[in-house]
């Protein structure tokens, strides 16, 4: 799930000088990657549902019942206020849509984002499906949007700095004719849902300059746009965020743990794309 920009976290333990939390030992790491995998295993789950005809509350309810049914935590469910198990957007809805009567049609796209708690751990990620036969350009924006999250994986290493996330993606996405988000981010995730570091995915300035130390455990979640950046909060909703211009946007999330050799993928899933993969 994506974190507003404006947001201000304080994170129960952090590293000196700072406010990311660093999780240096084995316990709390394999408590992440436990969480990540069960997290890589309802999206697993989900994926064959995604089909012409089912509606968004219908795939929220699927999700629901499979994390409760495994004795595990729904993390979006009353966070915040938010009224269901995970977010559901389509087509121009850049992130936080809000499940709901939609049934998905012909040549739409949704991103299905999804985060669970496991025994106080948190696993996010999200994933945008292909629904019917869409068209050469919603195609191409999905594939542009899957592939500069790898770039943004690929530009970090141990001790690095966030900017460098930043930059490589706005690259690669303005080379491939599109626009970067800046309103929502990524996020630091483990005992909590939203922390430090945010993960800006443009070089901004001002947040860049933090350190991703071994232990700093975040997300990557580049929303790419086919026209402006610029995006508006559905004031019926309060949480359903659109491209203003109303032209699509797609994204792809995973969940990142720094080690001392370098990124760890937490929720890659067993039938989801890996990197390389075409749409």
């Amino acid at each position: 799930m994506t974190f507003f920009r404006g947001n201000t976290i304080r994170p129960p333990v952090v590293a000196p000088h700072t406010k990311i939390p660093i999780y240096a030992n084995l316990v709390d790491r394999e408590a992440i990657r436990a969480a990540c995998r069960f997290n890589a295993q309802v999206m697993d789950f989900i994926r064959p549902h995604i089909q012409i005809g089912i509606s968004t509350s219908e795939i929220d309810e699927l999700v629901y019942n499979y994390t409760i049914e495994q004795g595990h935590t729904p993390a979006c469910l009353g966070y915040n206020g938010y009224p269901n198990t995970i977010c559901t957007s389509v087509n121009e809805v850049v992130c936080h849509g809000v499940p709901g009567g939609y049934r998905l049609k012909d040549a739409d796209i949704v991103n299905i984002d999804l985060t669970t708690i496991v025994r106080g751990w948190h696993g996010d990620q999200s994933e945008t499906f292909l629904v019917g036969n869409v068209s050469p350009e919603a195609r191409r924006l999905v594939q542009a949007a899957f592939d500069s999250l790898w770039v943004g994986i690929h530009a970090i290493k141990p001790f690095g700095r966030v900017i460098d996330i930043g930059r490589a993606i706005y690259r690669f996405a303005k080379d491939q004719g599109y626009e970067i988000v800046r309103e929502f981010q990524g996020h630091g995730v483990g005992r909590a849902f939203h922390q430090e570091p945010g993960i800006p995915h443009f070089p901004d300035q001002q947040t860049g300059k933090a350190v991703i130390r071994p232990g700093t455990c975040f997300t990557i979640e580049p929303m790419l746009n086919e026209g402006t950046w610029k995006t508006e909060v559905d004031i019926t909703d309060g949480w359903t965020v659109r491209t203003q211009d109303r032209r699509l946007s797609a994204q792809f999330e995973h969940t990142i743990l720094m080690t001392e050799k370098g990124p760890e993928i937490m929720t890659l899933t067993k039938d989801g794309p890996r990197e390389g993969h075409k749409f």
